[in-house]
């Protein structure tokens, strides 16, 4: 009796040891998230992804991210504007779905509802986001949050105010520099035994493209290469594309870095800074420049300073990969660099982003996780940014909810693209007039072909071959040779919004574009 006794007690110790180890073990292979989000980072302006700024402004911890994991090359955004891509990625639903449409009062996000975030949180991940917020709401699904409030939730390069858990905090030194800093003590405050999720997102490269002192004149010697379509003179679109607010005409003195006089007093100061966003207010450093020598001369300001900006984000991604290299964290930690939406790089005469036109649709898209993915992988499906919620939560082995509109493409970044898998894309766009004047409309866009219907005061299609115009310089809307792909395009439109659930007439549609919703710049708070 007493040997069986001896024997059941020894039995029951080694079951449990062997569930704290199974435990134990299961606990390490769920991976850890650090998810890296900039703010209007073109593609172009990454050096994995080629363009003409490669070798003169490279980006080698982000570049290290593609070339130690996969890099997408058609991670297209459902809505090309800041908070509403935010919140489609944090919801995977479309913005007639999760209800934030437009940044320039478009309400309040609605925390209540669904996010990636509080799934993870709640299968028991630490959650932490550090840095622009920008949906008008207090995040919810995080265990800690510290996010820019200053200037309407968009931030300040320069000692920018947080709100730190609710608590409001001017902090003193540079935005990218700073965030880096409470998103690393986050880190090494946290529970070891417990796996993580941090949101690290970064203001720049948003306007006005502030760069730290040490970057200041980093290229002041050297005349940045220009776009092939930066003379475009929009022919082909004289109602959308020429009919903006977003050219190298409405640079304002704050964006070209011109020092106002002494003399005047804080309120004419900051009108002075703001001259050159209205239509006729010309900003030049000289009156004996041409208008084409004032344009050369806004570009390479902009493009110097943009490319600065982004360098500083890129020195501290390889901080965060240097902690996870130290901390031995790196075999078991996703990390994932991504932006909101594209960006014009002087790209038809452009700055912003909003159209649905390439330089704007596409968002970068580069994720590292050793453990699943090849080094070197290329991704070529067509990706939104619905789908990254799924996506983040299946590599965490956490069921997603029927209700979410976004797949998962996890078998896509280990070479397994599914049969079914999605061969075309729509898109909505939906503020105006504010800011540029870019007349809302919606679109598809496959592998090969894009069309578009702006619908607010014009009714105007576009449509363009991306074969053989890439750049979208020639719209051939009215092309007898492309009739029957043009009709099979406008039925597989009418489709596709109706299979995400969007039956709006154009009529509610212009209305979503003119309500103020609250929020963000509105006349309600």
């Amino acid at each position: 009796m007493y040997c069986y006794n001896k024997f059941f007690i020894l039995f029951f110790l080694l079951s449990i040891l062997t569930c704290y180890s199974q435990n134990k073990l299961s606990t390490k292979k769920t991976p850890n998230i650090i998810f890296i989000f900039s703010d209007d980072h073109a593609t172009n302006a990454i050096s994995a992804y080629g363009g003409i700024y490669k070798d003169i402004a490279p980006t080698p911890n982000i570049d290290r991210i593609a070339n130690e994991g996969a890099l997408l090359t058609n991670a297209l955004c459902t809505n090309a504007i800041c908070g509403p891509s935010r919140a489609a990625i944090l919801t995977g639903k479309y913005s007639h779905i999760n209800g934030y449409y437009k940044n320039y009062k478009g309400g309040v996000f609605d925390s209540k509802q669904w996010t990636y975030p509080q799934e993870l949180k709640k299968a028991g991940y630490q959650t932490a986001l550090v840095g622009k917020w920008h949906l008008a709401s207090e995040p919810v699904g995080f265990d800690y949050y510290k996010y820019h409030i200053s200037q309407g939730q968009q931030g300040l390069y320069w000692n920018p105010i947080y709100n730190d858990n609710g608590e409001k905090i001017k902090e003193k030194g540079y935005a990218t520099n700073l965030t880096t800093d409470f998103a690393l003590d986050w880190l090494n405050e946290r529970k070891e035994e417990e796996p993580f999720c941090l949101m690290l997102q970064y203001k720049a490269p948003h306007r006005e493209w502030s760069p730290d002192t040490k970057y200041e004149n980093l290229w002041d010697n050297l005349e940045m290469p220009y776009p092939a379509t930066f003379n475009d003179d929009y022919k082909a679109r004289e109602l959308t594309a020429g009919d903006t607010e977003m050219t190298m005409d409405y640079f304002s003195r704050k964006d070209m870095k011109m020092m106002p006089p002494d003399s005047l007093t804080k309120k004419e100061r900051r009108r002075w800074m703001q001259f050159g966003f209205k239509p006729g207010e010309i900003v030049a450093p000289s009156e004996d420049l041409s208008s084409e020598e004032v344009r050369k001369w806004k570009y390479q300001k902009y493009i110097k300073d943009y490319l600065a900006t982004i360098k500083s984000v890129d020195d501290n991604i390889g901080r965060v990969l240097d902690y996870l290299k130290e901390n031995e964290l790196e075999k078991n930690t996703i990390v994932i660099y991504a932006s909101d939406q594209g960006f014009f790089l002087g790209e038809h005469g452009f700055f912003d982003k909003r159209f649905m036109y390439e330089e704007a649709l596409h968002m970068p898209f580069i994720i590292r996780y050793p453990e699943k993915i090849k080094p070197g992988t290329i991704v070529d499906d067509i990706i939104t940014n619905i789908d990254f919620a799924p996506t983040l939560l299946e590599i965490a082995g956490i069921s997603t909810p029927k209700e979410v509109q976004g797949k998962s493409f996890f078998s896509n970044l280990v070479g397994e693209t599914p049969k079914n898998w999605r061969q075309s894309m729509y898109y909505h766009y939906y503020e105006y007039p504010f800011y540029h004047r870019v007349q809302p409309h919606y679109g598809i866009r496959n592998q090969r072909f894009k069309l578009i219907h702006f619908y607010y005061d014009i009714d105007v299609w576009e449509f363009y071959d991306l074969q053989n115009d890439p750049t979208e310089m020639n719209n051939l809307i009215n092309s007898d040779a492309h009739t029957i792909i043009i009709d099979s395009l406008k039925t597989e439109l009418y489709l596709l919004k109706k299979g995400y659930g969007n039956n709006m007439s154009l009529s509610e549609l212009r209305s979503i574009s003119d309500t103020d919703f609250g929020g963000l710049e509105s006349n309600k708070n």
